[in-house]
């Protein structure tokens, strides 16, 4: 991440038509590394990450100009992030259902075995499966509290959602993903 005083710099340079390639360059340089593990959490496989990743930097770059400054940029880049790989977990959910009855817990089992990102640590495994039954917005929530340490009123920013709606539903998470753990380890 880039701390605030170079993030100015960077919006600085991204406003500037002869300094935007190169700048955007900075920007994926800065925050795509994180952008891709965030979207690896709630996607659970690297081929589709990677295009939602894409797809993300893209509409980035097309809407540099609207970016208004009211939030971090990290900010702005992440609920793009977001609102991406949930448009895209809706539509391949809507795709999966036509063609399977498999279970949400199956499904991410073999897209982990096939998932040259994932280095098939059990425990790593077990927590993937549990995340693979919450409901996107819920594994969202998890992911940005439990793994990027956001704070809540930086997630909800992202997301667009109260800030007591983000604790109840993080409550529920970390408790569904408790019993599946608990469930994996009997």
């Amino acid at each position: 991440m880039i701390p605030t005083t170079d993030e100015a710099t960077l919006l600085g340079e991204l406003n500037d038509p002869r300094q935007r390639d190169a700048a955007f360059r900075k920007l994926v340089a800065a925050y795509g590394p994180a952008l891709h593990r965030h979207l690896l959490r709630m996607l659970h496989s690297g081929a589709d990450t990677d295009d939602v990743l894409q797809n993300t930097l893209v509409k980035a770059y097309r809407n540099l100009k609207k970016f208004r400054g009211d939030s971090k940029l990290s900010t702005w880049l992440y609920r793009i992030a977001t609102n991406e790989a949930l448009s895209w977990l809706r539509s391949s959910q809507r795709r999966n259902a036509r063609f399977s009855s498999e279970e949400p817990g199956s499904i991410a089992d073999r897209q982990l075995e096939a998932d040259a990102y994932f280095d098939g640590d059990e425990a790593q495994a077990h927590l993937h499966r549990a995340l693979a039954t919450l409901p996107a917005k819920q594994r969202a929530v998890f992911s940005f509290r439990y793994f990027d340490d956001l704070p809540y009123r930086q997630i909800a920013e992202i997301t667009g959602t109260s800030e007591g709606a983000l604790k109840a539903s993080y409550h529920l998470a970390v408790k569904k993903i408790e019993s599946q753990l608990k469930a994996y380890v009997q």
